[in-house]
């Protein structure tokens, strides 16, 4: 297996990859690569290649072709969590497909995110896609109020809105896998859920409200769960 590295687009430079410092002290230190050994760079955008290690950075060998995205893009509109909670969203999510993460000041969330919060989830979401093998790392969209949020989603995209303690349709009733939706977007509530107000307005713009079970999920167990059934729908 062969380690895997984020890069920026202006790191290659034709068949050259040019890597940062701490970078290449990774590579060298940690995980002990010598010159003329192999390693994969991704752009974060669906390119990868295979790259042998010199002493002045790296050289492109092969083109690394593989497919490991969900056939559908998924974002997810996450309520922010108190505490960490929304850096083992942004982990796991990342493992199992997310496309786009959109962190979200909802009336009820208590969290009030810090201008590095947004840096150390863009860092976490590398990282998970490095070790997941993707080739894609997930967009993860600077927070904005739940309001906000719902005005500047994509109009051709399948909404739905996670309410707690509802009689609406399961989420999996709702899809279809022999014909699943191109773009699907999920809000899912912090502690304390969603208030009235929320739920109206998100239905205002076209979301669906659907149930994820008949147990009361926490407020990172909820987006962790819906990846997790649009996963296996998807490539079963």
């Amino acid at each position: 297996m062969l380690y895997r590295l984020v890069i920026t687009e202006s790191q290659r430079q034709d068949n050259k990859i040019i890597l940062h410092p701490d970078q290449e002290h990774y590579l060298r230190r940690v995980v002990r690569l010598n010159d003329g050994q192999f390693f994969i760079a991704i752009n974060g955008r669906g390119n990868g290649w295979q790259v042998k290690l010199t002493p002045i950075g790296g050289e492109i060998t092969n083109d690394i072709v593989e497919n490991k995205e969900l056939p559908m893009e998924v974002s997810l509109m996450v309520s922010l969590p108190k505490g960490s909670g929304f850096d083992d969203i942004v982990r796991c999510t990342t493992e199992l497909g997310v496309s786009r993460l959109y962190p979200i000041m909802a009336d009820r969330t208590l969290l009030k995110p810090k201008e590095n919060k947004l840096v150390r989830w863009r860092k976490i979401a590398q990282e998970a896609s490095e070790q997941c093998e993707r080739l894609i790392v997930p967009y993860i969209a600077p927070p904005l109020p739940f309001l906000e949020a719902i005005q500047q989603m994509e109009d051709d995209s399948s909404r739905f809105i996670a309410v707690a303690r509802n009689t609406d349709k399961h989420l999996f009733n709702c899809l279809n896998p022999l014909d699943l939706p191109s773009q699907i977007t999920i809000a899912t509530g912090c502690e304390g859920g969603w208030t009235t107000n929320e739920i109206q307005s998100a239905i205002a713009h076209n979301f669906q409200p659907i149930t994820l079970g008949k147990r009361i999920l926490r407020a990172v167990t909820a987006p962790i769960a819906i990846m997790a059934l649009i996963a296996s729908l998807a490539e079963k």
